[in-house]
């Protein structure tokens, strides 16, 4: 029995030399950063500014790859399926990590089991911005108009069970109107209908939405923040415009595929906390109306358990459902 023990202990020593030593290698070769969204969105702003400066600290390059479809789940799914080996990582939001598990009835993977969070990343409010066709520049006079046409008024977002969508959901729901939601398979397409007037308004995330406001070719109707955003401070909140207690934000993290080793995780989660508080990088997520919100991993955990029951709650509600 105690040649058992011993020899139990020696192997138990061993594995951990090796997962040590693999750690101390790591990286070896560049990494694959999944955005499970369409390019031009806000996934694809701060999925490069990110990359970026996890490329540095890494001393690889970080490959931001674009994997959209099945409302996020289908990169969420490449990326719970990769070997957990720290070398495909996913930049999610969330609409994947706490929304999808309530929209869909089956998913191909386990929210919870099958990714590591490795950081929160950032804390970001949608904001509704229309044509300037539009013939209504506030709430309540898009209020007023919706009621004197239901169920004539369109509005996009970026994918059915998002935040942005959720966050029109509310709005109808708190002003008592019928709005028709029109879903897209990202911000890119949805911000080009808009432009082009083939949908009078959508809601989106700041970051996406902010080049089209500032060069005056939309214009911002709300944000949905507690407050008003830095980024936009211009812009009123739904609360301001009489909808008291009306909040629907965003947040975005980085995981990584579940059991990959906590010593890998240690080393992304130190990469990602350092650049979130790099003084450059914090101004420009700021500037595009993203709080900068590093954290643990356990934190990040923790975090998105609370928003998959917070969020569970809101989609029961809306009645919203994608199969």
């Amino acid at each position: 029995m105690n040649t058992l023990l011993r020899v139990i202990a020696l192997l138990a020593a061993l594995a951990g030399i090796g997962a040590d030593a693999f750690a101390q290698g790591y990286p070896s070769k560049p990494l694959r950063l999944i955005v499970p969204f369409a390019a031009g969105g806000t996934g694809d702003v701060l999925g490069r500014l990110i990359a970026s400066r996890m490329s540095e600290g890494l001393r690889q390059p970080v490959v931001v790859e674009f994997k959209p479809g099945a409302g996020t789940t289908l990169g969420t799914d490449f990326v719970a399926k990769s070997p957990p080996d720290g070398y495909t990582i996913l930049l999610s939001a969330s609409t994947t990590m706490s929304i999808n598990a309530s929209l869909y009835s089956k998913l191909p993977y386990d929210t919870l089991k099958d990714l590591a969070p490795v950081s929160l990343l950032a804390a970001i409010p949608n904001m509704l911005v229309a044509n300037p066709a539009l013939p209504a520049n506030t709430v309540p006079e898009l209020i007023a108009l919706a009621k004197a046409s239901p169920g004539k008024l369109n509005y996009a977002s970026p994918g059915s069970g998002t935040t942005p969508h959720l966050a029109g959901e509310l709005f109808k729901t708190a002003a008592g109107i019928n709005l028709v939601h029109v879903p897209y398979k990202g911000a890119g397409p949805a911000i080009i209908d808009v432009l082009g007037g083939h949908v009078p308004m959508l809601f989106d995330n700041i970051p996406s939405v902010q080049p089209q406001v500032t060069s005056g070719k939309m214009k911002a109707i709300a944000v949905t923040s507690a407050k008003r955003s830095p980024a936009m401070p211009n812009v009123p909140t739904f609360a301001e415009a009489g909808l008291t207690g009306f909040e629907a934000n965003s947040w975005w993290a980085i995981l990584a595929p579940g059991g990959t080793p906590k010593e890998i995780v240690a080393r992304l989660n130190a990469e990602v906390v350092k650049a979130l508080h790099n003084p450059a990088l914090r101004e420009r997520f700021i500037g595009l109306g993203a709080d900068p919100a590093p954290s643990t991993p356990e934190e990040a955990a923790a975090h998105i358990k609370g928003e998959v029951a917070k969020w569970a709650a809101i989609v029961k509600a809306s009645g919203a459902r994608v199969d």
